[in-house]
């Protein structure tokens, strides 16, 4: 059974409908993921949700669509806060692979790494990652807004379709492969540009954008720091003589 916990006085106080407990502790030690899931696509806006003891499980906090506020304290598996429609998850540890994959709208944010896929396929809210991410992160994003306080790996932003990343370290091979009309931010250095991903000028609204991004993120980085890549618009239809490219 999910474990109900009164939670501790410095908690943040609670705006739940009247007779919903302030916060709700799930301790994975005691309780299985299915039941944790569950409970959470359960809740009600305003409940504010502790998970204990993850243990890198996978496939935690999945498919939330209720205004909560979950942290799950620790390191979580594979798929974490996948599918994910509303409120905000903060993972205290490192996430596996596959991070918030096919988020919708709200927020998820990790305060260590990400592995490989953050954000897949992504169609909005916003992912922040304080340190590093894995190979892959933001492919075939479709309007999700990424931003990562380290390093991003190979193939990141691959078929980007939508949204902005922001990267505030450094960028692997393959940047924006096959990019459509996503925006990329790199602040470092970027080891090597997809097909038809290529740098653009950086204008004042490009600056602005970022700079509210950065403020979402909790970050401090100057906007003027980082460069801006997207796509040259030259595989957008298919033409004999790129038939090497794609």
């Amino acid at each position: 059974m999910v474990t109900l916990t009164i939670p501790e006085a410095d908690m943040p106080p609670a705006t739940a409908p009247e007779g919903i407990p302030a916060g709700i502790g799930v301790d994975l030690d005691d309780s299985p993921v299915r039941e944790l899931n569950q409970a959470l696509h359960d809740a009600v806006d305003g409940q504010s949700w502790t998970v204990t003891s993850p243990g890198g499980k996978h496939s935690l906090a999945v498919g939330i669509d209720a205004d909560v506020d979950v942290t799950i304290e620790g390191h979580a598996g594979y798929y974490a806060a996948g599918m994910h429609q509303k409120g905000r998850v903060t993972i205290t540890g490192n996430a596996g692979v596959g991070l918030a994959e096919n988020i919708m709208s709200g927020s998820v944010h990790v305060k260590g790494d990400a592995s490989q896929s953050a954000a897949a396929t992504g169609h909005g809210g916003l992912v922040v990652i304080d340190g590093n991410a894995g190979a892959r992160c933001g492919i075939s994003m479709k309007g999700v807004d990424i931003v990562v306080g380290g390093d991003i790996g190979h193939m990141s932003a691959f078929m980007a379709q939508a949204g902005r990343l922001v990267v505030c370290g450094n960028a692997g091979d393959a940047l924006g492969d096959s990019i459509y009309e996503a925006r990329i931010y790199v602040k470092g250095s970027v080891a090597s540009l997809g097909a038809d991903c290529i740098e653009k000028p950086m204008r004042a609204e490009h600056l602005e954008e970022l700079a509210g991004l950065l403020a979402a993120a909790g970050r401090t980085e100057d906007p003027a720091g980082f460069r801006r890549y997207g796509s040259a618009r030259n595989l957008y239809h298919f033409h004999v003589d790129n038939s090497t490219s794609y």
